[in-house]
């Protein structure tokens, strides 16, 4: 029935901040720009694959109201909503090259059974996972 994500949204306090962010420090690719009144559409993505676009929105009007804005900017501020995975053929040298950069790390790479993980965050509160996956032998379930 589906084929695919397209959007994916996460709240940023500062676009052009979290434009900076993902793109210099994290190495993803900016998308969408465009200005449509008070809005923005804002969009970042993996280099090379146009398919999958993460919304960085500011929240508030128009999309909701002050209030709940403001509730959703103290939620993430606290990192309480807001992560997303990202993959890597290595995730060790990834974190170096990361770290090299300035992003903070929440953990280090760690072995799991499902491949190599390790975690940063934006300058926001939002989670991001960086994931190696663990190599699967054919006909293994997982």
């Amino acid at each position: 029935m589906f084929n695919n994500i397209s959007v994916t949204t996460i709240f940023v306090l500062d676009q052009d901040q979290a434009l900076d962010f993902y793109v210099n420090k994290l190495g993803l690719e900016q998308g969408s720009d465009i200005k449509a009144g008070p809005s923005r559409w804002l969009t970042v993505r993996v280099p090379g694959d146009p398919t999958h676009e993460i919304y960085l929105q500011e929240p508030g009007p128009p999309a909701h109201d002050e209030a709940t804005g403001q509730q959703i900017r103290e939620l993430v501020s606290k990192g309480a909503i807001g992560w997303f995975a990202l993959l890597t053929g290595d995730c060790r040298k990834t974190a170096e090259t990361l770290k090299e950069r300035g992003v903070e790390f929440t953990q280090e790479p760690t072995e799991h059974f499902y491949g190599i993980d390790c975690g940063v965050r934006d300058p926001f509160g939002n989670h991001i996972r960086i994931l190696q996956p663990a190599k699967v032998a054919a006909g293994t379930a997982v």
